[in-house]
């Protein structure tokens, strides 16, 4: 093994990809997203995870051809258009802070990297789609002449299984259950009654998109402060 583009990506950009979802993970649930944009988004995070994986795993377990870098690119732009949803949803029920803002330019340029190094090492499979070179476009898909060793693939799926898959599937369930319980609550509950809900358009002007310049509040500071000025003075609606 002395390609380097092969050691960066099995080495190097896997293991960051793992890193970074972990920490999003954990930015998630300080934001207390289950009580917050809930369920929804985390089944976007489910959605995001798969655009990733699977040309993942096809990269790591099939021959790399015209046909496992199309579908690699074409899961690149809809897990960015994904991403874009994602966030524009969250920052309207929840604190994004700049940590998770940050550790969502890893979770974003992580796979355009990874795609850049793929192309790289199969140039003429590349090329071959735009009818370049001295190849034909091809489209079986095949496993590896020259597999990965076992120890490797078993490894990285694993991992992917523990530190990503099961810690957002978590984050569902819990989603799910608050609903369940806010579902069930009276509109007498005493963890609700002095609780005036933070109304989209409110919301949407404390998050981190709206027109904020250096110098600035801290939009997030100003959700928090949005959230906590409703507990201590409600709005009661008029009679």
């Amino acid at each position: 093994m002395d390609d380097p583009t092969l050691i960066i990506l099995m080495y190097f950009i896997i293991p960051i990809w793992f890193l970074a979802g972990i920490v999003d993970w954990y930015c998630h649930k300080r934001s207390n997203i289950s009580g917050t944009s809930g369920a929804k988004e985390s089944l976007i995070h489910l959605l995001m995870f798969a655009e990733v994986g699977i040309p993942l795993f096809m990269v790591l377990v099939f021959e790399v051809n015209s046909l496992i870098i199309v579908i690699s690119i074409l899961l690149f732009f809809v897990h960015e258009a994904t991403a874009m949803w994602d966030v524009s949803y969250a920052v309207t029920k929840r604190h994004v802070g700049p940590i998770e803002q940050h550790v969502h330019s890893f979770l974003e340029m992580i796979p355009l990297l990874a795609l850049v190094l793929v192309v790289g090492r199969h140039w003429e499979h590349f090329i071959a789609l735009f009818g370049v070179g001295n190849m034909s476009p091809d489209f079986a898909l095949e496993l590896k002449e020259d597999p990965l060793p076992t120890w490797y693939l078993v490894t990285v799926l694993l991992i992917a299984l523990a530190l990503e898959f099961v810690p957002y599937l978590e984050e569902l369930m819990r989603g799910l259950k608050d609903k369940n319980q806010k579902s069930r609550s009276e509109p007498g509950d005493i963890r609700t009654k002095n609780i005036s809900p933070v109304s989209h358009e409110q919301a949407e002007a404390a998050s981190p998109y709206d027109t904020s310049v250096a110098g600035e509040e801290d939009p997030g500071v100003a959700l928090e402060e949005l959230v906590e000025d409703r507990k201590v003075n409600p709005i009661h609606p008029k009679r």
